[in-house]
């Protein structure tokens, strides 16, 4: 009797202890699953590092796009003083070490502008150099002159040669519109991963309920199973089956109240809900009716995900690859033109005489460079580009099978999940209603304990089946927005939503 008052003061506690637990946690807000998935799309740190990677891919590539624009840079040396002692020529042929205090002092002012169709580049330059002696051999008094180019005008065109400017005019916008689509993508399975750690602490909490239940039904039983066995009418074995069983399910409450613990807190640090202490959540049991067709899936997936654009850009480089092996191993040559004004002062003369009657500067310069035997080089290296092209594009052709069979494959899969969820709510329902009446028959004597005890485990296996059915239904309806890219629920592109 000791024995059964101690228990009977711990099931006591315990039912006081969940209750004020409950009490305090109906003070607290309850969560739903789409409340948590746009708290974790906001501030977990994984949303923070999809925005940062846009960032940065942003910022890439505004320095790409500045490779095409003008480019004005001022350089130069000033001072450029030199005092040593300098190996000098004389008229006879021989040399003497004398000694040099000058000056050599110059500014450069430049203006780039690239011409992506040619891979040319045009120029705009003015210099300005000015040289001073402060130790002259013949007087020892210092003087200055000026030289320079005070406007100069030229290009520089390579031929035959790879042209990067252009392949990138192709290519990099398609890389940053494929960074701006990764980026929603990364929120989307942010919701994917939020759901699936959403149902885990949801069914720990649902096992505890299970659990508290079970204890209460059990110690019932077991107190009813003492006194018919004080009177004889079940057999010792029966009442320690019963007495195990009451054990069992209080294990089950501290198993389901440390998972809580651990899930919660999981929970917490992916969401970003780190000041809160507990998570009350809301099953999210009401279903949408929306349906989902195949073709339809298929269109925006292919016209929404980075996956399709990412496809043509592959290809693209893998053509970009091999016009620059053409042109890095063929022909070389550089045609440099270059027009305008030059001019230098006499001794001691001003700045503004430089730009006195200048005279006219021109240069025109045809640089090249022909292969003659490379032994097979250029050819080596084409054949692998091209070999390397025709495995993109097999690589890319089975890739948009696999993409498609993908999207196919969960919208099926969603059709079918929200079937799944009806089925096992009517099984939980069934199990629950089987089980009470199982429990009352056995209460007044109709029925064995072995009976029971399998109604007991259908029950709780079924609620665990329709738990899981939701987290199948609800991580498939997520997923489906991460392979389209689309809201199938409210009817809108996500891409045009969240950009």
């Amino acid at each position: 009797m000791n024995k059964l008052k101690f228990f009977a003061i711990a099931i006591s506690c315990y039912f006081s202890t969940t209750i004020n637990a409950q009490d305090s946690q109906t003070s607290m807000k309850s969560f739903t699953l789409k409340e948590m998935v746009n708290i974790a799309r906001r501030q977990s740190i994984a949303s923070k590092q999809a925005e940062t990677t846009r960032e940065n891919r942003f910022w890439q590539f505004q320095s790409y796009r500045s490779n095409y624009k003008p480019q004005l840079v001022l350089d130069g040396t000033i001072p450029g003083f030199n005092r040593s002692f300098d190996e000098v020529r004389q008229p006879d042929g021989s040399y003497e070490f004398l000694p040099v205090s000058i000056n050599n002092s110059e500014i450069n002012l430049r203006l780039r502008q690239p011409i992506s169709a040619t891979g040319a580049q045009l120029f705009l330059n003015s210099n300005i150099t000015r040289f001073d002696n402060f130790l002259d051999t013949d007087t020892e008094d210092p003087y200055h002159l000026y030289s320079g180019n005070p406007l100069e005008i030229g290009i520089i065109q390579p031929l035959f040669q790879y042209n990067r400017l252009k392949w990138d005019k192709r290519i990099e916008p398609l890389r940053y519109e494929e960074s701006q689509r990764e980026y929603i993508e990364s929120l989307e399975e942010i919701s994917v991963f939020t759901t699936r750690r959403f149902f885990d602490l949801m069914l720990s909490q649902i096992n505890l309920e299970i659990a508290v239940k079970n204890v209460a039904n059990n110690d019932t039983i077991f107190k009813i199973a003492q006194g018919r066995y004080n009177l004889g009418k079940i057999a010792e074995n029966e009442l320690l089956q019963l007495e195990l069983q009451l054990m069992n399910s209080r294990q089950q409450v501290a198993q389901a109240t440390l998972d809580i613990e651990t899930r919660n807190l999981r929970l917490k640090t992916w969401v970003g809900l780190t000041d809160i202490t507990d998570l009350p959540l809301v099953l999210p049991e009401t279903i949408p009716l929306f349906s989902v067709d195949e073709e339809t899936a298929l269109v925006h997936a292919r016209a929404n995900r980075s996956e399709s654009i990412a496809f043509e850009r592959r290809k693209l480089e893998a053509d970009a690859d091999i016009a620059q092996a053409k042109g890095d191993t063929g022909p070389q040559a550089d045609l440099f033109a270059r027009f305008g004004l030059t001019n230098r002062t006499a001794r001691d003369a001003k700045l503004e005489d430089l730009y006195t009657s200048p005279e006219n500067q021109q240069i025109v310069q045809l640089g090249f460079e022909i292969p003659i035997l490379d032994w097979g080089r250029r050819k080596s290296r084409v054949k692998t580009a091209e070999a390397n092209q025709k495995f993109v594009q097999y690589t890319v052709d089975q890739d948009i099978i696999n993409f498609d069979e993908e999207v196919l494959t969960q919208v099926r899969q969603f059709e079918m999940l929200k079937e799944q969820v009806r089925i096992t709510k009517v099984a939980d329902d069934i199990a629950q209603r089987r089980y009470d009446i199982t429990k009352n028959r056995y209460l007044i004597g109709k029925i064995a304990i072995t009976d029971m005890n399998i109604a007991l485990t259908e029950k709780d296996e079924a609620k665990s089946r329709y738990i899981q059915s939701l987290e199948d239904f609800w991580t498939a309806y997520f997923n489906l927005r991460f392979l389209t890219l689309y809201d199938f629920e409210e009817g809108f592109q996500i891409i045009s939503d969240e950009l």
